[in-house]
């Protein structure tokens, strides 16, 4: 089909949505239906004409659930899988009805996929699968999709024609996403390797690679990280709800909406684009994975300038310098290094134990107190009035965390504007973590900007502008500080979005913690152009268990070296002495690399980062 002739839809809207940030996809469609009486020996495609009730209210709730893409109920619809119930001269109306459902349900919130699973036929010809591949792409495309997905392939034969038949059909304007369902070594049910279905995937012309079907999460997210070392192709996971487990004749998919949340987040830390959910997920599993999605990559917003045309343009204020908005400010203009601190707000109204803490910190030098904002989605004392109460109790400047999660941007022009006034001056930006890390999951999350917006809209105070971008008479002068990652497993796109963060005005950056060197060095190298005074993160270990929990929550790579060190500390005092060591370590290789460390107080011991900066060398 020539372009010519291609429906209009929302195809360059997707490839653009899909270029610039993540997508979640719906889940199951088939376990759904299940769940609202229909026995497994109907044919679920042709539920489009006989029951198309049941299969929008699906579409619908997914919508609801916060999916993005929407995949037609089209998996089955092809003259193979069709022809097993005497249903092939259907084939046109239950894949035009199956886009149409999915339309309805999508408006213009979600994008609507066109899926094509396998042929189902056995010992077809290279000849006979491309034609049925062609005959239900045509119907699709004619039908007006907005991509097509290709799915639960398990033999890469079948795939290389319906590959072939897909693109010759869709032309160049359609995305393809091209996913194979593996064992739990990552093989392919035909055994063909992850490295091998990457390599030719990566030169097919397919969008899109990736995982579907037949796995859990677990081996999903280790086959994905294996997938990505290959290609620069966007990646795609979308595993069942866990393996399923017979109970009383049905199979029950026993992964929970938080553990599929869980590692949609790991997902996302890997670089994955787009995540959603196939066998035994269902709106609530996507529900959870489209706030992880929000929280992790929430999308960058630009700020709009209202323009009156009756009155003269507005004029930004010059910015003060850096070296007169604190004492912070100050020594980084100078090039002085700087040591933070981070002391969590109180859960109550008692900051005595946290001021106490500071005192300690000031005693021995630490520049800053660096106050995070609801740290692990948890509710505490107000960070900024923490920060006011360690620099009036406590004699000590102190850094004031400020993420999106919880305001509006009304919300945050309102806070950034009362810490200014507060005398508050230090900030560091960040997106925050999702209400479903904290105790309180059934709280509702914001994320009207993520950090490069909140960046823009501290800009725009600073330059005297509301977040409409008019005047307000006067202007804040607040340190804009943001965070980043070295040790990103997408690296690449931490890059890109740290040089964001300096276009949007950043001044300083402090980083997560570093146990790894050359994750330092290769950040700073790949940062080079846009260099901004850094702060690394250093954080003592407590215990073996601590580490496994960067290692394997956090995603923050320890060397197998300090792992052992850990493991072999004989109680738990020799494991903190170990994790101190180790931190002093790391701080005398990075201080001359870096402007300034921030050490982390694990658990409330203040002392322990207060001796890892024993360390530290006059410059």
């Amino acid at each position: 089909m020539s372009s010519a002739t291609l429906p209009k839809t929302r195809a360059k809207e997707f490839r653009e949505a899909l270029a610039h940030g993540v997508l979640v996809a719906d889940g199951a469609m088939g376990t759904m239906l299940y769940e609202k009486g229909v026995f497994i020996n109907r044919c679920y495609d042709e539920l489009n004409l006989s029951a198309p009730h049941l299969v929008k209210e699906v579409h619908e709730a997914y919508v609801k659930a916060g999916a993005q893409i929407l995949e037609a109920n089209t998996f089955g619809a092809n003259r193979g899988r069709l022809a097993t119930f005497s249903l092939g001269e259907k084939l046109v109306a239950i894949n035009q009805a199956g886009v149409r459902l999915a339309r309805e349900a999508a408006g213009e919130v979600a994008f609507v996929a066109g899926s094509i699973g396998p042929s189902g036929m056995r010992n077809a010809s290279p000849e006979e699968l491309r034609d049925i591949f062609t005959e239900q792409a045509t119907v699709l495309v004619e039908a007006g999709v907005d991509l097509l997905v290709l799915e639960t392939f398990f033999a890469i034969e079948e795939l290389r024609e319906a590959v072939a038949a897909v693109r010759a059909v869709a032309g160049p304007e359609l995305a393809i996403i091209a996913q194979v369902t593996i064992n739990d070594d990552g093989a392919m049910l035909d055994g063909t390797s992850t490295e091998d279905f990457t390599a030719l995937l990566d030169q097919w012309p397919v969008d899109v690679i990736g995982l579907n079907c037949s796995v859990g999460p677990k081996a999903t997210l280790e086959t994905v990280e294996r997938i990505m070392r290959q290609t620069s192709k966007p990646v795609s996971a979308m595993p069942n709800a866990g393996h399923p487990a017979d109970v009383e004749g049905r199979k029950i998919y026993l992964c929970s909406p938080e553990y599929m949340s869980q590692y949609a987040r790991r997902f996302l830390w890997a670089g994955v684009k787009i995540v959603g959910g196939c066998c035994g997920t269902t709106p609530d599993h996507i529900k959870l994975v489209r706030s992880e999605a929000r929280s992790l990559q929430p999308g960058h917003q630009t700020l709009p300038v209202t323009v009156d045309e009756t009155k003269p343009p507005v004029v930004k204020m010059p910015l003060v310098p850096v070296g007169e908005k604190s004492k912070l400010g100050a020594k980084l203009a100078a090039k002085q290094f700087v040591t933070f601190v981070e002391i969590l707000p109180p859960r109550g109204v008692d900051p005595a134990r946290e001021v106490a803490g500071a005192i300690l910190c000031r005693d021995a030098g630490i520049d800053v107190i660096n106050v995070p904002d609801g740290p692990r989605a948890s509710a505490r004392l107000s960070a900024a009035i923490t920060c006011k109460i360690f620099q009036e109790q406590a004699g000590i400047e102190a850094v004031l965390h400020f993420c999106c999660r919880d305001r509006n941007i009304l919300g945050m022009q309102s806070d950034l504007l009362g810490a200014h006034a507060l005398g508050v001056r230090n900030l560091i930006c960040i997106t925050g973590d999702p209400p479903r890390m904290g105790a309180h999951q059934h709280a509702t999350a914001v994320f009207d900007v993520d950090a490069i917006g909140l960046a823009d809209i501290v800009t725009n105070l600073n330059s005297g502008l509301d977040i409409g971008g008019n005047a307000m008479g006067s202007q804040t002068a607040l340190l804009l500080g943001v965070g980043a990652n070295p040790g990103a497993l997408n690296i690449d796109e931490e890059v890109r979005r740290f040089e964001r963060k300096v276009a949007a005005g950043a001044e300083y950056v402090v980083t997560q913690p570093v146990f790894d060197i050359k994750l330092l060095e290769n950040f700073l190298k790949r940062t080079e152009h846009c260099r901004i005074p850094v702060v690394c993160g250093i954080w003592p270990l407590t215990s073996y268990r601590n580490a496994q929990f960067m290692v394997d929550e956090l995603r923050v790579p320890v060397p197998e070296p300090f792992m052992q060190r850990m493991q072999r500390a004989a109680d738990a005092e020799a494991a903190r002495q170990e994790g101190i060591a180790i931190a002093q370590e790391m701080t005398r290789e990075v201080q001359w690399m870096v402007e300034g460390i921030q050490l982390s107080a694990p658990f409330g011991r203040y002392q322990m980062a207060v001796d890892v900066a024993t360390v530290i060398e006059k410059r």
